[in-house]
């Protein structure tokens, strides 16, 4: 560990790896969603961090009555990415404006996911050199370790069981966004899945079943990738 970051506590650490993992700031009640902890406990810590040098703390541009909210980013030192934080603002601005304008933002937003995930399929078969769509027919468990490993790429730290029913996705590269409109960010990440599971060529009757519970346990989101009983 950093000998700058060796006289940390355990939740210390927990939250700052959170900051660092975020490309941009987050809210106090975002940061207690994720981890799982109460906000009074997250925000003691995040107050040790910025006087320690750790955490810059700024306050959100005021919308509608009642005082911003402070929003908490991990100084650049430690993990700070421009170009993440770039895409980060420009995916809420996104997610805010599909929220006003759609009439359907939730089935909206699945769709863009859907394509996106179809996407990012293709794009990793054909760095393996594969040709795109199923080969050999692979099994439901298998196609769904293939989605749980792209998961894990996007920066979702995914943790499935045995066969892959149920997946805890313990953290989200959008996490703020997430929790400003998660009706149209965890929609997307939601499409995403089902996307990629369609370009993998899977049951679409069970493809359209799967579902994302947004902040549902302690630290982490529930994705529930075989919510029918299967005989596989």
């Amino acid at each position: 560990m950093n000998r700058r970051l060796s006289h940390l506590s355990a939740a210390q650490a927990t939250i700052l790896d959170a900051l660092i993992d975020q490309p941009e700031p987050c809210t106090v009640a975002a940061l207690s969603a994720q981890i799982g902890q109460h906000p009074n406990t997250i925000r003691e810590h995040l107050d040790r961090l910025t006087i320690g040098g750790l955490v810059v703390r700024t306050q959100a541009v005021a919308q509608g009555r009642g005082r911003p909210a402070w929003l908490y980013s991990a100084v650049r030192a430690v993990g700070s990415d421009r170009e993440a934080r770039a895409y980060a603002a420009l995916a809420s601005v996104l997610a805010a404006q599909v929220g006003r304008i759609s009439a359907q933002p939730g089935a909206d937003a699945v769709e863009a996911g859907r394509m996106w995930g179809r996407e990012l399929v293709r794009e990793s078969q054909l760095s393996q050199g594969q040709i795109s769509g199923p080969a050999g027919s692979p099994s439901a468990v298998a196609t769904r370790r293939t989605v749980v490993t792209l998961l894990d790429e996007l920066g979702f730290a995914p943790s499935a069981d045995a066969r892959v029913r149920v997946v805890r996705l313990r953290r989200c590269p959008l996490l703020e966004a997430a929790h400003r409109n998660p009706e149209v960010v965890c929609s997307v990440h939601l499409g995403l899945v089902r996307g990629a599971l369609d370009e993998l060529g899977a049951d679409p009757g069970r493809t359209e079943a799967i579902a994302l519970q947004p902040f549902s346990e302690p630290g982490a989101c529930r994705l529930d990738m075989s919510p029918r009983p299967t005989t596989e």
